[in-house]
């Protein structure tokens, strides 16, 4: 079977992410049978029980696009798109659904596309380079602008409060919205820049659930920087230079 390797690496990283999840929810529970009080595993909410295989889904994604080669990765990402979108759906979050169903689904099928047809000439063209720097102010910029959009439309669609009103959570909410669009997009093109969106998009999440006092999500996204952390030094250790324009 032509690029059995692929997809049997894309298997052993469920297996990886599915062995960590389940070490994950076991000290969840043990926390919550030494601290009563604690309410960290919640059953009872179907948007929760949603984000458990999406989050188990999406680490097994980033596990597998690690490897520049190996566009198999971007099917679990699909699925990924799919299982959030439901729990966004489920939480009242329509503006990021959308985000999930009509960007960044779309966008994995082009990283499907672009990857699997990428010819090996020597391995030059399957290694990941960098952005030059006129882009990578661009897309520094369009990381503000975007965020700066989500702003306002979070507080004059959606909350209907002042424009100081949940500042910094509104900040983060876009910064979220921003770091994995762009993230997304880069890896269509094996830029490395986008595994540092991709960390943004992580410390924008642990401090964003911080805020709103969800334990589990700040474990879920300090484990989501730990493995985006090493994806990117992964990219640098083997990215070539910036490509002249």
């Amino acid at each position: 079977m032509k690029n059995a390797h692929l997809w049997r690496a894309l298997g052993r990283n469920f297996l990886i992410s599915i062995l960590l999840f389940a070490g994950l929810m076991g000290l969840l529970y043990l926390a919550e049978v030494l601290f009563p009080s604690l309410s960290l595993l919640k059953w009872h909410d179907a948007a929760w029980c949603v984000g458990i295989p999406a989050s188990i889904v999406g680490v097994a994604y980033i596990l597998t696009v690690r490897d520049p080669q190996n566009y198999t990765g971007f099917y679990a990402g699909i699925l990924m798109s799919i299982l959030l979108g439901v729990q966004f759906i489920l939480q009242g979050g329509y503006d990021s659904a959308f985000l999930f169903f009509c960007v960044f689904i779309p966008f994995q099928m082009m990283s499907i596309f672009k990857w699997s047809h990428t010819k090996d000439d020597g391995g030059a063209s399957l290694e990941p380079k960098y952005l030059d720097i006129p882009r990578m102010w661009m897309t520094v910029a369009l990381c503000l602008i975007i965020t700066f959009g989500d702003y306002m439309i979070a507080t004059f669609a959606f909350q209907h409060n002042g424009l100081l009103d949940n500042v910094v959570i509104k900040v983060l909410n876009g910064l979220l919205i921003s770091s994995s669009f762009i993230a997304n997009y880069w890896l269509i093109y094996r830029k490395t820049d986008a595994w540092i969106y991709w960390i943004l998009y992580s410390v924008a999440g642990i401090g964003l659930f911080i805020i709103l006092g969800n334990i589990f999500s700040i474990v879920l996204f300090t484990f989501f920087l730990v493995i985006n952390g090493m994806a990117c030094i992964s990219w640098m250790k083997i990215s070539t230079r910036p490509e002249k324009k």
